[in-house]
C-alpha cells in the first residue's frame, strides 16, 4: 500500500482545506492581531454606577468615538462589550438596553485616552474619545436592542468602519423601580489603518 496523504490533496477523494496541517500547514488568525502587532489597535472603556433611591432610577453610560476630518484613517470596530450590574436582591422592574448609532451629539462630555494593546508602545490613536452619562442624540441608530443584567460582547472583525469626519456612538442604560445599585458600562476595541 503506498504510503500518500490523503488530506490537502486536490485531487484526492477527502480534500479539506487545512485538515492535515502538517503536510501542508496554514496559519489563520483575525486581522486585528495584525494590527496589535503593528502598535495599531486600541481599546478604551467607560463605566459609571449608582445608588438609586426608595423609587429607582436609571444609569447612562455613553461613548463617543470620532475620527476626524484629514486623519488618513479609518477605524474598524473589533469588539464591543460591556453591560448592567445590578445590586440589589430583588429585581422588581428592570430594563437595559443598547444602542449603537452613526453620528449624535454627546452631552457633556468627558475626554477618554484610548490605550494602545501592544504594550509600551508609544503609538497614539487618531480617534477623539468622549464618554457622558447622558443619551447621545441625533444620531442615526443601526444597532439596538434590549440587555439582561450582566455582559455582552459583540465581535466585528472589522465589519464596522468609520472613515474620517464620521462618528461611531454607543449607549448602554439601566432602569430600575426599587432602591439599589446599579452600573453601566462599554468597552470598545478597534484598529486604525
Amino acid at each position: 500500500m503506498p504510503n500518500h496523504f490523503i488530506f490537502d490533496q486536490s485531487n484526492s477523494n477527502f480534500f479539506g482545506k487545512l485538515v492535515n496541517t502538517y503536510a501542508a500547514p496554514g496559519v489563520v488568525a483575525p486581522p486585528d492581531n495584525d494590527a496589535t502587532v503593528n502598535a495599531r489597535e486600541f481599546a478604551t472603556t467607560f463605566t459609571t454606577s449608582s445608588s438609586l433611591g426608595i423609587l429607582g432610577g436609571s444609569v447612562i453610560a455613553s461613548m463617543q468615538l470620532t475620527n476626524p476630518s484629514g486623519s488618513g484613517r479609518s477605524l474598524y470596530v473589533s469588539n464591543m462589550a460591556g453591560g448592567v450590574g445590578v445590586g440589589l436582591s430583588l429585581l422588581s422592574s428592570f430594563s437595559g438596553s443598547l444602542v449603537v448609532a452613526r453620528g449624535g451629539t454627546i452631552a457633556s462630555p468627558s475626554t477618554l485616552t484610548p490605550v494602545n494593546t501592544l504594550f509600551g508602545s508609544a503609538a497614539a490613536s487618531v480617534m477623539t474619545a468622549r464618554s457622558s452619562t447622558s443619551v447621545i442624540s441625533a444620531g442615526t441608530n443601526f444597532l439596538s436592542f434590549p440587555l439582561d443584567p450582566g455582559m455582552f460582547s459583540l465581535g466585528f472583525g472589522g465589519g464596522i468602519i468609520v472613515p474620517p469626519n464620521q462618528s461611531l456612538s454607543m449607549t448602554v442604560s439601566g432602569a430600575l423601580s426599587v432602591a439599589g445599585t446599579l452600573s453601566c458600562f462599554i468597552n470598545l476595541t478597534w484598529w486604525e489603518a
